[in-house]
């Protein structure tokens, strides 16, 4: 559904020419605009100022603009990592302008290049389609109007109507792979076919098809099939590979909430284990055993009993993995939290749960279990003796990082002297 010409939209915008052609094609069709950027903070020359030209570009057009610094890089996977801090910008400014539309400048040229950097990467099927013209996501959508246009024609649309915008250099050098395929392999494409974009598109579209398809049959087999712990093989042998691997994968999923440790691996492992004898259990990470029981799959998930109680300092590393950090901040989810000295009680500690533990969400006027609210939130058993919980010295519950916040825990709007940042 497109929205109207009332309704209030989000536009990713870098600066760069391609979202500033799509920013500039909006402004004829829509009367309010918000403007959302994303500095990402990489060291590449430049950032700042595009930052500063975006903004004043909206000063000088009547756009609200939004914007939000990336303050801390991953060396591993900056780019998915960067990813899922923009889409979360995106989704708080969705939230703040009371609206689900959400406009972004793919075009045709990126639709190639993610497609064949996705095949020469050896990614599933289900990742190898790009992106589609509307999509839904966290109860949102998000549209992409420029698939149908090359990279060339957005210059010259920029061009023709005198529209500004900055260059990123680093879209020149050969070290990615995604511009040695814009530089090296797209212009060969397009001397064969000049809308060669639009196969693509057409290519994409059909996959996304198929891939509707394919989960929608796998939610099917998911709904009869597994309870709680337990996955039926009744007529297993009956369903196609294709559906009895994904029902799989859709159970490794319900196992764990972090799929670091999950491989292509394990689901092989779970066919083999398939067509052995009643008993035979296998071994999986995060001390889970998934045994075969005549015509079921049995996961038995082990609680760990590693508890802890430790002094929030400026940077604490935990059991898990992750840290608690005092960090600036301008992100507002559950993953962050400010707090008033004042109300507390130092030093905070951070500690697992224990037997009758309560919280007083932040927005409720009453107190609720911490077990419940790991059971609600779909926090796997074994994992919840040993999730994080923040205290003040006197006890109080002040944070459970990426679940809940207490009343404790401030609003941007509201008086707060501390960030705690949980990642």
């Amino acid at each position: 559904m497109t929205p109207k010409k009332e309704t209030p939209i989000v536009v990713a915008v870098s600066g760069g020419p391609d979202s500033m052609a799509l920013l500039s094609m909006l402004q004829k069709q829509y009367d309010t605009i918000v403007v959302a950027h994303v500095n990402h903070n990489t060291g590449r020359p430049g950032q700042k100022e595009e930052e500063i030209f975006v903004k004043n570009y909206c000063e000088k057009h009547n756009l609200i603009f939004e914007s939000m610094t990336i303050q801390k890089h991953s060396k591993k996977n900056f780019h998915n990592e960067a990813h899922k801090i923009r889409y979360q910008f995106f989704e708080e400014i969705l939230k703040k302008y009371h609206t689900n539309y959400l406009f972004t400048a793919h075009h045709g040229d990126d639709l190639i290049e993610t497609i064949l950097f996705r095949i020469m990467r050896g990614s599933s099927m289900k990742a190898i389609h790009g992106p589609i013209k509307k999509s839904q996501k966290n109860g949102y959508t998000i549209i992409r109007p420029l698939l149908n246009y090359t990279k060339q024609q957005l210059l010259e649309y920029n061009k023709k109507n005198n529209i500004p915008y900055c260059i990123d250099s680093s879209n020149e050098k050969d070290i990615y792979t995604r511009n040695r395929i814009r530089k090296q392999i797209l212009p060969f494409l397009k001397k064969e076919n000049k809308n060669v974009h639009l196969k693509f598109l057409k290519f994409s579209e059909e996959l996304n098809e198929i891939e509707e398809y394919l989960q929608k049959q796998t939610e099917q087999q998911i709904k009869t099939r597994l309870h709680q712990n337990e996955l039926s093989l009744k007529n297993w042998d009956q369903l196609d590979t294709i559906i009895q691997k994904r029902t799989l994968e859709y159970t490794l999923g319900h196992i764990y909430s972090e799929r670091t440790n999950l491989e292509s691996k394990h689901i092989h492992m779970l066919q083999a284990l398939i067509k052995k004898r009643s008993g035979t259990t296998l071994h999986f990470p995060n001390n889970i055993k998934i045994r075969k029981e005549y015509d079921t799959l049995r996961i038995i998930q082990q609680e760990t009993n590693h508890t802890y109680e430790l002094e929030l300092k400026e940077n604490l590393l935990l059991p898990n993995g992750h840290n608690i950090k005092f960090e600036e901040t301008e992100l507002d989810s559950n993953f962050v939290c400010r707090l008033n000295k004042q109300d507390l009680t130092f030093p905070l500690i951070v500690r697992t749960k224990k037997p009758g533990d309560k919280i007083k969400v932040k927005g409720l006027n009453h107190n609720k279990k911490v077990k419940e609210i790991m059971i609600n939130e779909k926090i796997p058993l074994h994992l919840r003796n040993s999730y994080p919980i923040v205290t003040d010295s006197q006890g109080n519950i002040i944070w459970i990082p990426g679940i809940k916040k207490s009343q404790f825990c401030k609003t941007k709007e509201e008086k707060y002297d501390i960030i705690l940042k949980y990642y």
